[in-house]
């Protein structure tokens, strides 16, 4: 209730995010589409015999073919006893190097038609084609189908493809061969008109006269067979370097060079054997283009290899969250059924203290629920925190037993609660806020776990009031998986970390050892439950002490809530970060709950607008199988850990239904949450206290008034 405001809360990192995660998609789509658009090394496509045929000068000509924007066609073959062995879809890291050295070992040389990607991802082995005498062309960037895919699209990928090579290279393509080609009497029309397109007539455009179907591994025997040329013959041989195991593809090309060439076949580079110049350097435009492009695939597959490993820790941490919170509530429960089978014992006066500012809405029904507690000797403290509404008043007129005000100046919660303490007459307290509606027996039941000595602190079961409407119900979710879950886990592992402030009992000594309720904070009610534990007291979880909060009713008050909790938790971890090499209960805090909390409510969080944006990534480039596989798996595991939560806590299954829901809609804003505190907190901001609005919700729940 502290009003501390230093200056404004930040806002630009907002523009920052967006910024980046338009970015962060935008690489991993472009590593989308070099990794799961097309297919390479897996030949030409299978004529279809209702295909309209290639003009007749196209597929009746040699396999050297230049095509004028208006479509005007010529040809050229390869001279006699002159072979120009060509080999597409790589440079392969694996196959590429075995080919260049036998062409090596033979005096020969041939044309590579690479593959754009690949070529920024081997751009040593690219330079070395070059470098010992052999012709690069191109073979688009990711080895689409050009008849298969937009004017623009082929266009891109040709464009792309020339850069990739200008940038490693410094060098320009002018040759090209489309994918999945091979001899010209296999053109249709339209495979025609999508290589017009692509070329524009700045490239000349290469078939084959022998295609050895070698990605098809049909045997050592039948490539040489395939690629042998008719006596003294010229000719075109398409080979593949990339796209699959080449071993056949090397034992062949070794064959042919070793035979051919005692038979006097020359073997030449397709310009060489044309009397073309063999690839002209390029302008440097094109290669700064080219060097942007490499390194933006590089970061492009690095991140999309990142992703993929934090998707997978994100996946496996919330599993293994779901799987230690499933057993640790059945531990729980056992425990629970052991406790619940004695009989409450009268441990006591108790007395109650709430602090009040502006509670109107709801001060009356709180009041009334803690006087009409089945508990005996219960005293209620109501301070009232400088309230500009009639708060104390409205308490003075109840006329309640037991039932003491004290007014005092706007000095802010964790004040208020030690006033009321300091006036308290027992020595077991309950604090409680100005919102909150008991059940008749829940300071009964809260108290019963002081009958064990060492216990200083226990958390009570808070369950929404206002469960009405979408925004009711994923909080309502929210408070039995969440919350409750994580709070039998808590107690089994001895390191609660937060006691709430709608309902917890303090024992005073615990409370004197720490000096009482602490303000450095504004997540008063976590820092002093860590003060708490590290003084020595077990803090216990009581779930069958039940009080009825208001939730937020709107998005903004919702908001303002969070970041105050999420801000608040951020700074009673750093507070007690020493905890971490403490011995005892605090040691367990440390490297139990701080670690807890620091991973779930802070790393993760703030990883999880990656994790969505990878997603989007995952439905545009993935098999969408698999991707609603996963969706669909870890949805069913959290709808089958939330009907177990709903059953330890005897709530209704129905709520259920808006769990999907809240996986898309409700997580995404209270992770922008957690991205505003984390930017408040590394700037150094202090931020205020935000108060919500009250409707008397929570006394609805009772009928209370």
């Amino acid at each position: 209730m502290a009003r501390h405001v230093v200056r404004r809360e930040p806002r630009a990192h907002w523009a920052l995010l967006l910024l980046g995660l338009v970015v962060l998609l935008g690489e991993l789509c472009l590593s989308g589409y070099i990794r799961h658009v097309g297919a390479e090394g897996s030949g030409p496509r299978p004529v279809v015999s209702a295909a309209e045929p290639a003009p007749a000068e196209v597929a009746g000509g040699g396999p050297v073919l230049r095509v004028d924007q208006d479509g005007h066609v010529t040809s050229r073959e390869m001279p006699t006893k002159t072979i120009a062995l060509t080999f597409d879809d790589g440079p392969d890291p694996r196959w590429t190097p075995e080919i260049l050295d036998a062409l090596a070992r033979h005096h020969a040389h041939a044309t590579f038609f690479v593959i754009g990607s690949k070529v920024n991802e081997n751009p040593e082995l690219t330079r070395r084609i070059l470098a010992e005498g052999h012709d690069i062309g191109a073979h688009t960037f990711t080895h689409v189908e050009l008849s298969a895919v937009p004017a623009w699209q082929r266009r891109l990928e040709m464009t792309l493809a020339q850069n990739a090579i200008a940038g490693v290279t410094g060098r320009q393509a002018i040759l090209m061969r489309p994918p999945y080609s091979s001899e010209t009497s296999a053109l249709t029309a339209d495979e025609f008109a999508a290589v017009r397109d692509a070329t524009a007539g700045e490239y000349l455009t290469i078939l084959t006269d022998l295609d050895t179907k070698d990605w098809a591994r049909p045997g050592v025997d039948k490539i040489v067979a395939a690629g042998t040329p008719a006596a003294g013959a010229g000719a075109v041989v398409m080979f593949h370097d990339g796209g699959g195991d080449r071993s056949q593809t090397v034992a062949a090309v070794e064959r042919l060079l070793t035979e051919l060439g005692k038979r006097g076949y020359k073997f030449t580079t397709i310009s060489a054997g044309i009397g073309l110049p063999s690839n002209p350097d390029s302008s440097t435009g094109a290669q700064l283009r080219g060097d942007a492009l490499r390194t933006a695939q590089s970061v492009s597959s690095w991140l999309a290899d990142a992703m993929t490993v934090l998707l997978g820790v994100a996946i496996g941490l919330a599993v293994l969250r779901l799987a230690v919170q499933v057993v640790t509530a059945r531990i729980h429960v056992r425990r629970v059924r052991r406790r619940s089978g004695r009989k409450l014992v009268y441990l006591g006066p108790v007395s109650v203290v709430v602090p009040a500012y502006n509670e109107a809405a709801n001060i009356a029904a709180t009041v009334r629920s803690l006087v009409a507690s089945d508990y005996p000797h219960v005293e209620i403290i109501v301070v009232d925190d400088g309230s500009t509404d009639n708060t104390a008043d409205i308490v003075r007129r109840l006329r309640l037993p037991h039932v003491r005000v004290f007014r005092q100046r706007n000095a802010g919660k964790p004040a208020a609660l030690n006033t009321g303490i300091a006036a308290a007459r027992h020595d077991l307290l309950v604090l409680v806020d100005g919102d909150t509606v008991f059940e008749p027996n829940a300071v009964g039941r809260l108290v019963q776990p002081f009958a064990d000595s060492d216990v200083g602190a226990v958390s009570g079961n808070t369950k929404v009031a206002n469960r009405g409407g979408l925004l009711g119900r994923w909080q309502h979710l929210e408070y039995v998986i969440g919350f409750n879950l994580d709070r039998r886990l808590f107690e089994i592992a001895d390191c609660m970390p937060t006691v709430p402030g709608a309902i917890g009992a303090f024992r005073r000594e615990a409370l004197a050892d720490v000096g009482g309720v602490p303000s450095a904070t504004i997540a008063e009610d976590t820092d002093l439950t860590m003060a708490i534990i590290r003084a020595g007291w077990r803090v216990v979880y009581e779930e069958s002490a039940i009080a009825w909060t208001e939730a937020p009713s709107t998005l903004r008050q919702l908001w303002r809530q969070r970041y105050r909790w999420s801000f608040g938790t951020m700074q009673a971890i750093w507070k007690h970060r020493r905890a971490m090499g403490e011995r005892g209960l605090g040691g367990k805090l440390g490297r139990r709950g701080l670690v807890y909390l620091l991973l779930f409510q802070v790393l993760l969080p703030l990883a999880a607008p990656a994790v969505d944006v990878y997603a989007i990534y995952g439905f545009l480039f993935l098999p969408l199988g698999q991707v609603a596989a996963v969706w669909v798996g870890f949805m069913a595991l959290q709808v089958f850990t939330a009907a177990y939560a709903l059953h330890l806590d005897r709530e209704r299954l129905g709520p259920l239904w808006a769990l999907p829901l809240q996986q898309v809609v409700y997580r995404q804003l209270m992770y922008l949450v957690v991205v505003q505190s984390t930017v408040t907190a590394l700037i150094g901001i202090r931020l205020r206290w935000h108060r919500m609005a009250r409707r008397g919700a929570a006394s609805e729940v009772l009928g209370v008034r």
